[in-house]
């Protein structure tokens, strides 16, 4: 079974987002934060994308 690459790529910026996040929670860096949330946002959606292909190809 072959893992869709938006599955990945979303997964991976969810990921990321939520490291941005972090630090910029333990340095207090509010811009930094938002755009951990913000990364976060875009790589669930990247991921449901993914999950939308997989549907229409029948997975």
């Amino acid at each position: 079974m072959a893992v869709d690459k938006d599955r990945v790529e979303g997964a991976a910026t969810n990921l990321g987002g939520k490291v941005k996040e972090g630090v910029g929670k333990l340095t207090g860096d509010e811009k930094l934060k938002s755009e951990g949330v913000a990364d976060q946002v875009k790589g669930k959606a990247q991921n449901a994308v993914g999950g939308a292909k997989d549907a229409l190809k029948g997975k």
